[in-house]
């Protein structure tokens, strides 16, 4: 069963910070050259408690000045602590790629941390150790969980979230306000929505979107620290946020994929490489038609195998076909189209094998419009845009015990670090 409680988190005091300033990306999809922009934006920035200002630094620090900067931040009262334990409400009121507004709801919790063999908490995808040891030196040093994990679980009727609504509408704690979005905490500690948030999520497993890494050193410290015995050790849990992977401002984002080491195909190469398939032809005046074609000619295929190429020529190709024993049903045990792309497509029509794609062959855009210009302006040979995965395939996939193939889809809006911080010692 999937545990949760509530607890104590220490803040930022919206009286002595402007949140927007303090907040950060997480640390994972910060690049190298924003880290000092972030470190400058304000002395309190919480990047501050999560990287080195230098990627050099990062090898041979230990974050020993870590502690020290949590504990003068709250001895100067920038950082203060909640008195009374909760769960806390989260609103990412935000501006989804395709330019509509959206909006996420969420809350974050602790949850009790469980290896992956007890299908409780479930992986999408594969760690690398030097992250993980990495975040290890800091877990070691700050004894403190600095940044959440972001966990999805299965509500398809929203009724979770519906029931939270009176408190995520009421009167906030913080809100943040950024150029990405505005960030709304509320407070939730009445006894009978604290039981009906456990009681909802005890029968269910969660799957981590965000943060494997981290959760993954987690349980590395729980085992290092003797934890785990009877799961009330603070080291046994884990700060996490919870949102609903079907509600509908919780987007799952396609990657796609961007061929930088192959030629592109002629007419004929296309037809013949890809027996079986069905090709449109639509007409493509410049890149920025290119997210409004997508919409019409490639969504609308989402229950088949299907995928779009453009080189670049004026003419974008919607490449489809049904899916094997499914008839174009959408079935549930289908294969999933990223797996298909890559053997029929990246492999089958332009011959780049595992090894290519490792050392570079392609490239992994997350924003059709982007790659489009990027294209056009000399960058590679072919996009290939994809469809999202739903999250149907996301727990088919996990239920099954494995994980997505790389870069197979992008949870967004990321969550920003510093909203909560919760320290493993309670006094």
């Amino acid at each position: 069963m999937t545990r949760i409680r509530p607890f104590r988190a220490v803040r930022y005091d919206p009286d002595r910070v402007d949140l927007g300033r303090v907040i950060a990306p997480p640390y994972d999809v910060i690049a190298a050259g924003d880290r000092a922009d972030l470190f400058d934006r304000d002395s309190h920035n919480a990047v501050r408690l999560e990287l080195t200002r230098d990627v050099a630094d990062e090898a041979g620090t230990d974050y020993a000045d870590v502690p020290a900067t949590f504990r003068a931040w709250q001895r100067d009262a920038v950082l203060m602590r909640d008195e009374r334990p909760a769960i806390y409400g989260l609103r990412q009121q935000f501006e989804a790629p395709d330019g509509s507004r959206c909006t996420r709801d969420g809350f974050f919790a602790l949850l009790q941390l469980e290896d992956y063999d007890r299908r409780v908490v479930r992986p999408h995808e594969l760690t690398l150790a030097g992250p993980k040891a990495d975040r290890l030196k800091l877990l070691r040093a700050a004894r403190a969980n600095l940044s959440s994990v972001f966990v999805l679980y299965e509500d398809p009727e929203g009724k979770l979230t519906r029931s939270l609504h009176p408190v995520l509408d009421g009167t906030p704690l913080v809100v943040a306000r950024e150029p990405g979005g505005t960030h709304t905490l509320t407070r939730i500690d009445d006894a009978a929505a604290l039981d009906a948030v456990a009681s909802f999520l005890a029968d269910r497993p969660v799957v981590i979107a965000d943060g494997h890494h981290r959760y993954e050193t987690a349980l590395a410290f729980r085992k290092e620290q003797g934890g785990g015995a009877n799961g009330e050790a603070a080291c046994d849990w884990i700060l996490a946020y919870f949102a609903n992977a079907y509600a509908p401002g919780n987007l799952l984002l396609p990657i796609h994929r961007l061929i930088v080491e192959a030629p592109a195909p002629s007419s004929q190469a296309w037809r013949d490489r890809l027996p079986g398939w069905r090709l449109e032809t639509v007409a493509v005046e410049a890149a920025e038609a290119i997210p409004l074609l997508l919409e019409e000619h490639l969504a609308p295929r989402a229950r088949d195998h299907a995928f779009a190429a453009d080189d670049g020529s004026g003419q974008l190709r919607v490449f489809s076909r049904p899916r094997a024993g499914s008839g174009g049903s959408g079935n549930g045990s289908a294969e999933l189209d990223v797996r298909v792309i890559h053997r029929e497509v990246i492999e089958g029509v332009f011959g780049l094998d595992e090894e290519a794609v490792r050392h570079g062959a392609i490239d992994y855009p997350k924003s059709a419009l982007q790659v489009a210009r990027d294209l056009r302006a000399g960058r590679g040979s072919v996009a290939l845009y994809l469809n999202p995965l739903s999250p149907d395939d996301v727990f088919r996939v996990t239920e099954a015990g494995e994980v997505l193939p790389q870069k197979s889809t992008f949870f967004y809006p990321k969550l920003p670090t510093g909203l909560v911080f919760r320290p493993l010692e309670e006094a």
